[in-house]
């Protein structure tokens, strides 16, 4: 994932100013349009985010945080950050997460950590999941990595729909 940071010529996180989220490279002008399939793309990525992350809550993951990276980075439209409470729980929580993914529609880009377990990355390109324990969890802090990202209520099912 970091390869694809790198290859966008800025740092994660980096502050392109108040008007980030217009006419950069990361936006299209289409995505204003609620119709239009950039916006769709968007929902139901933010779809797929925030059903991931009610399976962590679900399997007893703690502070689950999703972040709209849209208009902020090309890395991708949603983070999905999580704290599991052990390596198994972890790594199940990464399977299973993968599934739902698949079952939603989106192909798996790639993984890692699942051998060490406490850092796994699940990776839909639209979607990336990020697991870690306690520790990593607060060493990494990806929340104030991108910090200029909008945090998403994903407990609340108001999502417009992507279906006319």
């Amino acid at each position: 994932m970091l390869d694809r940071v790198r290859l966008a010529g800025r740092r994660p996180g980096e502050n392109r100013g108040k008007n980030a989220h217009k006419g950069n490279d990361v936006t299209r002008p289409d995505a204003e349009k609620k119709d239009s399939p950039f916006a769709r793309k968007i929902n139901d990525s933010r779809r797929l985010a925030c059903a991931i992350a009610r399976l962590i809550e679900d399997r007893h993951g703690r502070d689950v945080v999703v972040l709209e990276l849209a208009g902020i980075s090309p890395v991708a439209l949603h983070f999905v950050i999580g704290t599991g409470t052990s390596e198994p729980q972890i790594r199940a929580i990464a399977r299973e997460a993968e599934s739902l993914g698949k079952t939603s529609g989106y192909s798996l880009f790639g993984r890692a950590g699942t051998r060490q377990g406490r850092w796994v990355v699940v990776d839909f390109v639209d979607v990336v999941l990020h697991l870690f324990d306690e520790e990593y969890r607060s060493f990494y802090d990806l929340e104030l990595l991108w910090g200029d990202a909008p945090k998403i209520d994903w407990q609340e099912p108001k999502m417009p729909d992507s279906k006319p």
